[in-house]
């Protein structure tokens, strides 16, 4: 029976990749030219440490990690700026978070749009994954489009298509 996950990871190479294109970029800009910056990588909590010394600098350093991670293929979304920066001293700091992985009700939402688009496919919660089974592969296609064409919010991967 065809089947593959919907699932939703960060490589954290690439991440890692990403941060250290950001620091190159920022260290050449003229208009942060003298100014203490911090981008930092935490690997095993997957968030990334901001230090700015204003917020206008903040938005700028946000506006370059989005772009190059998008070159770098992370999606804008894996990022969650919804905590704000705290001044902290002379520097503002921010904690950004990087989703890794499908939380419970993000993996809800997307089986009950399966589930609700009538296509002839189960759709069952694996940890962080989402596993979609049906007899045709059209069906499986289907659900790919679906889900690609809803706004979920959350960068989605389809891997492990078996047939």
């Amino acid at each position: 029976m065809p089947s593959f996950d919907i699932a939703s990871k960060v490589d954290v190479q690439v991440l890692d990749n990403a941060v250290n294109t950001v620091k190159k970029e920022i260290s050449t800009r003229f208009d942060f030219k003298d100014s203490p910056v911090v981008v930092e990588l935490n690997k095993k909590d997957f968030t990334i440490s901001l230090e700015v010394e204003s917020d206008m600098k903040m938005k700028q350093l946000i506006d370059v990690l989005i772009s190059r991670s998008m070159k770098q293929g992370i999606d804008a979304n894996a990022f969650d700026f919804s905590k704000d920066a705290y001044p902290s001293g002379k520097v503002v700091k921010k904690e950004v978070p990087v989703r890794n992985g499908l939380r419970q009700e993000d993996a809800k939402k997307i089986v009950k749009l399966i589930k609700d688009s009538g296509l002839k496919v189960q759709a069952a919660i694996m940890d962080d994954i989402v596993r979609v089974t049906g007899k045709k592969i059209d069906d499986l296609q289907d659900v790919i489009a679906k889900c690609r064409e809803a706004s979920l919010g959350i960068p989605l991967q389809f891997t492990n298509m078996k047939s």
